[in-house]
């Protein structure tokens, strides 16, 4: 196929979205380090400065992602995942540590967090996979060679320890079922997450008796499934020794603030001005916004800063707090119209490659999406996870550029075969 001219064919619905996001991402930064007394826009002691010089630095990304043939992201996609593990193993010689954390590295002033930019390659690796004619997700071989694309950065950031970034790859099992994975899959994964809440909230004994219960009901009078008496005790012993095992889990694996955080959400044993104050101060800011807000540049819990690192990963309390509950709607509203497009894009890609690409930018965004604004008013545990170009940050801001763009190219090219 002959190369294209980079503008051909681009969504430029997509492009635009990206853009609005991008300048209230950087409005709201400018908002939350605001010193008192003004400098210019560009200045580079000042985040919102820094952050004008991340958004600068993505122009030229931008340019180079789509003026290279998409046959590259297909021709050199394990290449981009070799290099991308290299990078996460060398975090335990040469990264720098920050809270207990080895997941960046430093060069003077200047620093990455390369499990970013792995995101990026995952999802070409898995899109690559995928898309062989003859991979079928219903043959097990084939479903743990998927699952072991996925887990393997997986484990290097866990080691770092970085839950909240190993969490975000989680996503992509939305795109293996999209792509045939049996269902049962997510469903054991999702049952398994309401056990785990559930036994921290209800002694085992009792738990393990409704499960019973309920796989009775299930046996005698549906039989619809699970009509085999052994395949039903079998499930209730798995259940039992899941659910019994979920409390040695919280005392001896999670570290002591993991098991804060999970306290917090369930007001379980916690002091709201100790290990809860950054969750109270995110409510306090988010709920003084009220229906319409305090206006632009006027949050008093912003200002104060009264809400710990408020321009990265709780920079929506600066949108609920100035913009109100109207401003926070809209901006909800941009982030799902951009999921939507994306997965509306996807589904009109002639290659398997592209469409299954498509849909891992739309999960790895959403993930990140939902759990960092159902963190700010405690409805998921808080974890370190930045809002898509709206955080603080060069490292996010250029890998979710990448991340997006490498689907704009693809989706502009729309070739049949790779």
């Amino acid at each position: 196929m002959k190369n294209q001219k980079v503008t051909n064919n681009m969504d430029w619905v997509t492009i635009l979205l990206y853009a609005i996001l991008v300048v209230m991402g950087w409005m709201t930064i400018y908002s939350a380090s605001l010193p008192e007394q003004t400098t210019s826009l560009f200045d580079l002691s000042q985040i919102y400065g820094k952050q004008i010089l991340f958004i600068i630095g993505s122009v030229p990304l931008i340019i180079v992602v789509l003026s290279i043939d998409a046959k590259i992201y297909d021709k050199y996609a394990f290449i981009f995942y070799g290099f991308a593990l290299l990078l996460l193993a060398g975090l335990f010689v040469f990264g720098s540590s920050h809270k207990g954390q080895t997941n960046w590295y430093s060069f003077g002033g200047f620093s990455v967090q390369p499990s970013e930019f792995a995101k990026i390659a995952t999802s070409l690796v898995l899109a690559k996979f995928l898309s062989d004619v003859q991979i079928n997700l219903k043959n097990t071989n084939h479903q743990l060679i998927a699952l072991g694309i996925i887990f393997l950065p997986v484990m290097l950031i866990m080691l770092q320890p970085d839950a909240g970034s190993a969490m975000i790859f989680m996503a992509l099992m939305i795109v293996l079922y999209r792509e045939g994975l049996p269902g049962w899959y997510l469903a054991t994964g999702g049952i398994a997450i309401v056990l785990f809440i559930l036994a921290l909230l209800i002694k085992p004994a009792i738990l393990v008796g409704l499960c019973l219960i309920i796989i009775l009901i299930q046996y005698f009078i549906t039989r619809r499934a699970l009509r085999n008496p052994i395949i039903s005790a079998l499930a209730l012993v798995a259940i039992a020794a899941f659910v019994f095992s979920v409390d040695y889990v919280f005392e001896n694996v999670l570290e002591a603030h993991q098991k804060d955080r999970i306290n917090v959400l369930f007001d379980k044993d916690v002091d709201m001005q100790s290990e809860g104050y950054n969750l109270n101060q995110s409510l306090i800011a988010i709920g003084s916004g009220g229906w319409f807000g305090k206006g632009y540049l006027e949050g008093t819990q912003t200002k104060g800063g009264f809400v710990p690192e408020q321009h990265t990963d709780y920079i929506f309390t600066t949108v609920g707090e100035e913009w109100g509950f109207a401003g926070a709607v809209l901006v909800i509203a941009v982030f799902i119209t951009l999921l939507l497009r994306i997965v509306y894009l996807a589904e009109r890609q002639k290659s398997k490659l592209s469409r299954t690409y498509g849909y891992c930018v739309a999960s790895i965004l959403f993930m990140h999406f939902f759990v960092n604004i159902t963190m700010l008013i405690k409805l998921f545990p808080t974890v370190g996870v930045p809002l898509p170009f709206f955080s603080y940050g060069g490292s996010s801001l250029w890998a979710f550029t990448i991340l997006l763009f490498i689907f704009i190219k693809m989706d502009a090219n729309k070739v049949n075969e790779w």
